[in-house]
C-alpha cells in the first residue's frame, strides 16, 4: 500500500487535533509531515514537505483555501477540503479538491478519503510519462450532428475531443472543427455508450486519443495529434478509470 505524505491546514487547534488523531488511528499509511494554522503557515508546510495530499480547511483569517490554492498554480498533492460550510461543496469539487468532509468529520468518510485519494496517486504515478493505451472500449458507432440545413452523420471515431463554447460544442477532428448548436452535456450523454470520458468542465475526450499523462493541479492530457487538453482534479480519477 502506497505511503501519503500529508499536511494539515486548519486554523482551529481542536479541529487539528481530531484530524490529527483520526488518522493516526484509522487511515494507514499516512506519514504527516506538518501542520499549518493559517494561509502562510499552511503554504511553507507544503513547500517544505512536498506532500501527497493536503487537508484544507475553506474558511481562515485573512483569506480561505481558495487563496492558498491560487498561490500554488502547478500543484501536484490532492487536496481533501474539511469544514462546516457546504455552500463551498460544488465549487471544491468541479475545481480544487478531490473529496469534501463535512464537519464534524466522519470516520467511514474520511477512510473513504483517503482511500479515493490513494487510488488516484498509485495511479497517477503508474502512468506518469508512459506510452498509454485504454483499456478495451467499444469505440465503433455513428452520432448524428444536427445542422443549420439539415444533419451530418459522423463517426464516433473520427472524433478527437468535444470543447464546451456555452450552448454550443465544438467538434474537432483530425484536419477540421465542427461547431454544433447542442451543449457538452448533450454530447457527453450521447457519447457514453462510447470511450468518451468528461475531462473538464470545457472537455469531452476519446480516450483512445489519449497517449500521455502528466500529473499536476488535476494535470492534463496528450493526444495522438499532439493536442494537450486540461483535467480538472474533480475528473481525474474516472479519466484514469480508463487505462491499464
Amino acid at each position: 500500500m502506497m505511503e501519503l505524505k500529508a499536511v494539515i491546514v486548519e486554523d482551529e487547534t481542536n479541529s487539528r487535533e481530531i484530524l490529527r488523531n483520526y488518522l493516526a488511528k484509522y487511515c494507514k499509511n499516512i506519514h504527516l509531515m506538518g501542520e499549518g494554522a493559517t494561509i502562510e503557515e499552511g503554504l511553507a508546510q507544503i513547500k517544505k514537505h512536498d506532500p501527497d495530499l493536503v487537508f484544507l480547511d475553506v474558511e481562515m483569517p485573512f483569506g480561505n483555501a481558495f487563496d492558498l490554492l491560487d498561490k500554488i498554480p502547478d500543484r501536484a498533492f490532492e487536496t481533501i477540503f474539511v469544514t462546516a460550510y457546504n455552500q463551498y461543496a460544488m465549487d471544491a469539487l468541479n475545481h480544487h479538491a478531490a473529496y469534501y468532509l463535512m464537519k464534524p468529520i466522519n470516520i467511514d468518510e474520511l477512510i473513504k478519503a483517503v482511500d479515493y485519494v490513494r487510488a488516484i496517486k498509485e495511479k497517477e504515478n503508474a502512468l506518469e510519462g508512459q506510452v498509454l493505451q485504454a483499456r478495451p472500449v467499444r469505440a465503433e458507432g455513428k452520432i448524428t450532428l444536427p445542422q443549420q440545413d439539415g444533419f451530418q452523420v459522423l463517426d464516433v471515431s473520427d472524433i478527437y475531443f468535444c470543447k464546451a463554447d456555452d450552448n454550443y460544442t465544438e467538434i474537432y477532428l483530425e484536419k477540421k472543427r465542427i461547431v454544433v448548436s447542442k451543449t457538452l452535456k448533450y454530447f457527453e450523454e450521447a457519447l457514453k455508450p462510447y470511450s468518451f470520458a468528461r475531462i473538464h468542465k470545457s472537455y469531452l475526450v476519446n480516450v483512445v486519443e489519449v497517449v500521455k499523462y502528466k500529473k499536476g493541479k488535476g494535470g492534463s492530457v496528450v493526444l495522438s495529434n499532439g493536442k494537450e487538453l486540461s483535467v480538472s482534479a474533480s475528473k481525474k480519477a474516472d479519466l484514469l478509470s480508463y487505462f491499464q
